[in-house]
């Protein structure tokens, strides 16, 4: 009886881990089939590789290596050179009458400005000829005092007096004669009305008179003019930057309105003081100008300095532009080549293009790698 009861308590026991076994199974099956598909793993494009049938076909040359120029870029804009700027004073006050000239106009030296009405020059006239009149008067004087002394009929004093007039009154004339030239007037053409001319030849970058205005001796200078022929670039150079600019150093100067045309230019001053609000330092380079700059345009300068960088030149013909970024070919194991994104410097000679970055020296690139796209486009 024992063992009958031994063998109902194991069929029990199996049967139970049976029914326990078919329950996770179904279990796991019903949780595999509620489970989402597994994720399907997508190559980069930018890293792939892609296979060939006959990847000799492809000339490859290698990359080289090529000293390249530290550069710094900054912007500024076109400022006349303070040296080549003269200011047009007028030495007597009065009224404007006429204005021959105007903002912006490129005048000659010793072209008449404008004229002026002045009290001043009306004095100085009087002055001189007073002077002048003195003078004559003095100097017959003299002529008499001397053949008279000649006849004994006056003393060697009166003879001296009469001389030392003479003299003064020829000072006087002469310092009213120069006094006359200062204020703007002409000896031989008394008149109240003074030209104001202009001191050198330039463009008019300044005007502060307008007609009928008062013109204020040595106060405010009723025109200013600059030499443009030679104009300076100030920059804003950050102060972290400022390192890697020196006195001397090259600089290349584009303008936003002719990207076409590359100014060749030296920093000739580094200012002492930063801008506290942006932390720049100003930059000065003096430029030649050929004609078409004007005070004020935007521009943008290339710093050179001596200190070289080591970057990879490849043939021109070996850069393939797509999606607005450049590429390069590299052979791949397994008959393959992949694409690799560069980023491109400076065209330089002999077809060839400077690359900053995403290649090495001493790599193998694909000469002219248009087949081999039209190939991998087709597969």
């Amino acid at each position: 009886m024992k063992r009958n009861g031994v063998k109902v308590l194991v069929l029990v026991m199996l049967g139970a881990s049976l029914a326990c076994l078919t329950g996770c199974k179904e279990g796991q099956a019903d949780a595999a089939a509620e489970a989402p598909p597994p994720a399907k793993v997508i190559a980069d494009v930018n890293v792939a590789s892609w296979a060939v049938e006959d990847p000799s076909k492809y000339q490859l040359v290698a990359a080289q290596e090529y000293d390249a120029p530290s550069k710094l870029i900054a912007t500024g804009s076109i400022s006349p050179d303070i040296a080549r700027t003269v200011p047009v004073i007028s030495m007597a006050t009065g009224r404007v009458v006429e204005i021959k000239a105007r903002l912006g106009d490129e005048v000659k030296k010793g072209q008449v400005l404008l004229r002026v009405r002045s009290d001043d020059i009306s004095g100085g006239f009087a002055t001189y000829q007073s002077a002048m009149a003195d003078e004559v008067l003095a100097k017959a004087q003299w002529e008499r005092a001397q053949e008279l002394y000649q006849h004994g009929a006056i003393a060697l004093n009166d003879l001296q007096i009469a001389q030392d007039t003479e003299v003064k009154a020829k000072i006087a004339q002469d310092v009213a004669e120069e006094h006359l030239k200062l204020l703007g007037g002409n000896v031989d053409h008394p008149t109240g009305i003074v030209d104001l001319v202009a001191p050198v030849s330039g463009v008019i970058t300044d005007q502060e008179v307008t007609n009928a205005a008062g013109v204020q001796s040595l106060g405010t200078n009723p025109f200013t003019i600059s030499d443009l022929s030679y104009v300076w670039v100030v920059c804003d150079v950050y102060e972290n930057d400022i390192p890697n600019v020196k006195l001397g150093d090259p600089a290349e100067v584009r303008l936003n309105a002719f990207p076409e045309m590359a100014l060749k230019g030296t920093v000739s001053n580094i200012g002492p003081i930063l801008d506290p609000n942006i932390r720049t330092a100003k930059v000065r380079i003096e430029v030649r100008n050929p004609g078409p700059l004007r005070v004020g345009m935007f521009a943008s300068a290339t710093f050179s300095s001596l200190k070289k960088e080591i970057h990879t030149t490849v043939p021109s013909s070996a850069i393939v532009r797509l999606h607005d970024r450049d590429w390069v070919y590299v052979p791949a194991p397994e008959n393959k080549f992949q694409r690799v994104e560069v980023v491109a410097g400076d065209t330089l000679a002999q077809a060839t293009q400077e690359l900053i970055s995403g290649l090495k020296p001493g790599q193998k690139v694909v000469l002219n790698p248009l087949a081999l796209q039209n190939e991998i486009d087709n597969q």
